[in-house]
């Protein structure tokens, strides 16, 4: 995968690019955040199918998380998921990644997130059964 740095740097740049380009409004900030889960969505998607094409089949939904959190967030953040520190405006693209990551696997869910206390975040995948 990519050196840790220059996603970083993408990551940052993107967060940036969007809330640049955004009026001061209360409609446009929730479309900025939109846009940043959309572009993690994305992200996740491939990434997923990057880091899975070479795996069998996950016997069920415990064992994709059991992924998730272990292979998955290691390959993206470099960190254990249980000592992710960031930024609350980051978790929108973030929670799309996880989702994008998820939906490939067959899981469908919603992804929220929540900071407590600085510099944590709590993430929490509800999963939507068919």
């Amino acid at each position: 995968m990519a050196d840790e740095a220059p996603f970083q740097f993408l990551h940052s740049e993107v967060i940036e690019y969007i809330y640049k380009s955004a009026d001061s409004g209360e409609v446009e900030n929730g479309r900025n955040i939109t846009k940043l889960e959309n572009m993690g969505l994305r992200v996740g998607q491939g990434l997923i199918e990057r880091l899975t094409k070479d795996t069998a089949r996950f016997k069920d939904e415990l064992d994709i998380m059991k992924f998730i959190c272990k292979d998955f967030w290691t390959c993206v953040f470099k960190k254990q998921i249980d000592n992710l520190r960031t930024n609350h405006q980051y978790l929108a693209f973030t929670c799309g990644l996880v989702r994008g990551a998820l939906s490939n696997l067959g899981v469908k869910s919603i992804v929220t997130a929540e900071v407590s206390v600085m510099p944590a975040c709590k993430f929490q995948v509800m999963i939507q059964k068919s």
